[in-house]
């Protein structure tokens, strides 16, 4: 493992304390010679937004390279390069807010037809997660800002399993999603994989944190690396120190500034502290390999949560149906570009962290939109969807292609499942790829 003796340091190397684990990012030792070329690795994130979205503000002007930013979309201006927007793709199934979630990542064409019935296809970020599963500690994330719901009708009479995930096992078994930012921090690095309550418990009883465990083994590995390695493993601890501290200060404050409210420890009472946790856990996620795959929605389908901080006091889900007055088109714009800016920001850390030639905005395949265009009518045609990332050298980036022909979604999902190198035939209604890399004009 000494930088000196040319030595690697195996890539799944994992420091192992009393109910704790902590993976590595990549590092320079982990190379087995200076000359040594090692394949990137690409990882798969989907950045879902509810709701629909304002088109006449997201839509960009013009095709190709020359594209205008829109409104919307502005505060992508640094990663411009690295966007793939596409426009006229159709939703696979456009029943209302239960489609538009529920063939997100699916592509089914139909879903269940009552609350008990529960019904859509595998979803590719669970296709992936298969394909993953030996190589990473675990297989995916599914994540949300919103508390799951696996019971009762939220939608048209349709189960609430179709508003509040993206993920399915199997056409019959949707995934839940997870909220809360301990669990989260707990199954990436308890000492399971899974989220050990009991483990916690007893670290929190001797106010001791997932670091303090491995703390020796830590300073012990640092002795043995190079000057950039020794660097790079201080951050990525200081930065798993923070957010477990992070999420301390946020179970402190549930307790004593909002005992009435019924919400599990973790969860910081403010949307923008809550939000930065779980991108936080992501980006940490992603930096030391622990996962591959993550599924996140900023918010579930029909979300009625207000953003009084950007001067829209409006719920979001009835201020989407807007009537087509231009003054709440408008309201419904402002929410559709903060969760850009929030987005942004996001993408700001992934290409701040290095990951071996590159960084992790490089080695990423992110499909960033909503399963609803205009949300006055629950339209399922001309969809808001962009790619973000270099995908590891699949992706080329900085241009808006417009699809004529109204393909379907699930087109795209099956040429995802080819840039994330797991070519398939079909996934839900599919008939057959969606062409990025080669159209006329482009």
């Amino acid at each position: 493992m000494n930088f000196l003796t040319a030595k690697s340091l195996p890539r799944r190397t994992v420091l192992r304390g009393i109910g704790a684990s902590l993976a590595l990012p990549f590092l320079e030792a982990m190379v087995p010679s200076a000359r040594a070329a090692v394949k990137p690795v690409n990882r798969f994130l989907t950045f879902y937004v509810p709701n629909g979205m304002a088109m006449e503000y997201w839509s960009p002007k013009g095709e190709g390279a020359a594209f205008e930013l829109s409104p919307i979309l502005e505060p992508l201006a640094p990663y411009r390069n690295q966007m793939l927007v596409l426009s006229g793709l159709h939703a696979s199934w456009n029943y209302i807010h239960a489609g538009a979630s529920g063939s997100f990542l699916t592509g089914t064409p139909r879903g269940g037809r009552n609350e008990v019935e529960i019904f859509a296809d595998v979803s590719i970020d669970q296709l992936l997660a298969r394909h993953f599963s030996s190589e990473t500690q675990v297989a995916s994330l599914e994540l949300s800002m919103d508390a799951p719901a696996n019971a009762g009708a939220c939608t048209g009479n349709l189960s609430c399993v179709y508003t509040h995930t993206l993920s399915w096992r199997s056409p019959t078994q949707a995934l839940p999603v997870e909220y809360n930012p301990r669990a989260v921090f707990e199954r990436l690095f308890g000492d399971t994989g899974k989220t050990d309550w009991a483990a916690r418990e007893a670290r929190m009883r001797q106010n001791k944190s997932i670091l303090d465990s491995v703390t020796g083994k830590l300073a012990n590995l640092r002795r043995e690396l190079g000057p950039k390695d020794q660097s790079k493993v201080a951050e990525y601890a200081d930065a798993i120190r923070d957010v477990e501290r992070r999420i301390q200060k946020a179970e402190e404050q549930r307790d004593v500034s909002l005992p009435a409210m019924e919400a599990p420890q973790g969860v910081p009472p403010v949307f923008e502290d809550h939000l930065t946790l779980m991108l936080d856990l992501q980006l940490l996620a992603f930096q030391a390999d622990l996962t591959r795959i993550i599924s996140f929605m900023i918010g579930k389908e029909q979300s009625a949560r207000p953003y009084p901080q950007i001067g829209v006091p409006e719920a979001h889900h009835p201020l989407s149906h807007h009537d087509n007055v231009p003054e709440l088109i408008a309201h419904m714009s402002k929410i559709n570009r903060y969760h850009v800016e929030l987005f942004s920001k996001y993408l700001a850390k992934l290409r701040a962290t290095s990951d071996g030639d590159g960084s992790l905005l490089d080695h990423m395949t992110i499909l960033y939109g909503s399963g609803i265009s205009n949300s006055q009518r629950h339209a399922g045609d001309n969809l808001p969807i962009m790619l973000v990332g270099g995908g590891a050298g699949t992706l080329k980036g900085g241009r808006h292609i417009v699809y004529k022909e109204k393909p379907s979604m699930a087109n795209l999902l099956v040429t995802l499942m080819d840039k994330m190198g797991m070519p398939v035939e079909k996934v839900g209604g599919s008939d057959g790829k969606l062409p990025l890399d080669t159209l006329s004009g482009i």
